[in-house]
C-alpha cells in the first residue's frame, strides 16, 4: 500500500509564472485533508528543488502537516516542530564552496544575461531563474562545464525556467530517503510525481513514480505518465494512488 504521496511544486503543482490551475490544487489538498480520516488516501508532502520559505508557503496552501524537503536534498522541514534539518553532506567545505559558486554564477552568469535572477534564500545550492528557455539552456551548458572541471561534489540540473547547481549527495533521491527515515517509511510505500531531470533520482527509487505530460523525456522514461499535465497531471496520480490502495 501507498502510505506517502509526495509531489515536486514546479511544473506540477504549477505552471512557472502562471497562477495555479485552483480547480485542480484545490481537489489536491482536498484529498490531502481527507487522509486525516481515511487511511487509504496517503498524506501529501513536497520534495523540491526552492527554497524553504516558498516550499512552506505552498504546504501551508496545501494544507501539509508533515515534513516537506526543500533545496532538493538539501533541508528538510517539520511543520508541527517548526526544525529544519540540514543533509549532513553540508560540511563547511562544501557551505565555502557553495559560497564561491554563488559569486561565480553571479558574476559569469546571472550579470551576464538581462532578465536572469538568483533563487533567493538558497543556503545549500545555487539556483537561477529566467523566463526564456533559451538562455536557460546557455547558462546550463555554461554550468555543466564549469561544474564538472572544477566542483565534482556538486551536479547540474535544469527546468525550462532555472538551472540548480546541486550537491550530489543532496540530490532529490537523497531528500526523499531523508524523509522517509524521518517518517519510519520504506521507499516502496511512496508514490513521487516530478517533471525534471533534476526529479529522476527520487523517481529510480520510490514504489510508484510519476511524471505529468508536460515532463521532460529523460524523466517520463522512468515513470508512468499522466493524461493531465501539471496540477491536473498531480491530481490524476493522486486518484490513482487512492484507486491502487482501494483495491488491494
Amino acid at each position: 500500500m501507498i502510505k506517502l504521496f509526495i509531489t515536486d511544486l514546479d511544473g506540477c503543482m504549477t505552471d512557472p509564472f502562471i497562477t495555479p490551475d485552483w480547480e485542480a490544487y484545490s481537489k489536491v489538498r482536498a484529498l490531502n485533508l481527507k487522509s486525516a480520516e481515511d487511511a487509504l488516501i496517503p498524506p501529501l508532502t513536497i520534495c523540491t528543488g526552492r527554497p524553504m520559505p516558498y516550499a512552506e508557503a505552498m504546504a501551508q496552501i496545501l494544507g501539509v502537516e508533515i515534513p516537506f524537503v526543500f533545496e532538493s536534498g538539501g533541508g528538510m522541514y517539520d511543520v508541527k516542530s517548526n526544525k529544519v534539518t540540514w543533509t549532513p553532506s553540508l560540511t563547511e567545505e562544501v557551505t565555502e564552496q557553495v559560497r564561491k559558486l554563488k559569486k561565480w554564477s553571479q558574476d559569469n552568469l546571472i550579470s551576464k544575461y538581462p532578465g536572469s535572477i538568483p533563487e533567493f534564500a538558497k543556503y545549500t545550492d545555487i539556483g537561477i531563474i529566467h523566463q526564456d528557455a533559451s538562455v536557460i539552456d546557455e547558462i546550463n551548458k555554461k554550468s555543466i562545464e564549469y561544474i564538472s572541471a572544477n566542483y565534482p561534489l556538486f551536479e547540474v540540473h535544469y527546468t525550462p525556467v532555472s538551472v540548480n547547481i546541486i550537491l550530489k549527495k543532496a540530490n532529490k533521491g537523497q531528500g526523499i530517503k531523508m524523509l522517509c527515515r524521518e517518517l519510519g517509511l520504506s521507499l516502496d510505500e511512496v508514490a513521487y510525481i516530478g517533471d525534471s531531470s533534476g526529479d529522476v533520482p527520487g523517481l529510480e527509487i520510490v514504489g510508484f513514480p510519476f511524471a505529468p505530460s508536460n515532463a521532460a523525456e529523460p524523466t517520463k522514461a522512468v515513470a508512468k505518465v499522466t493524461e493531465g499535465r501539471a496540477t491536473f497531471g498531480v491530481l490524476e496520480a493522486y486518484n490513482s494512488i487512492v484507486e491502487h490502495n482501494r483495491s488491494l
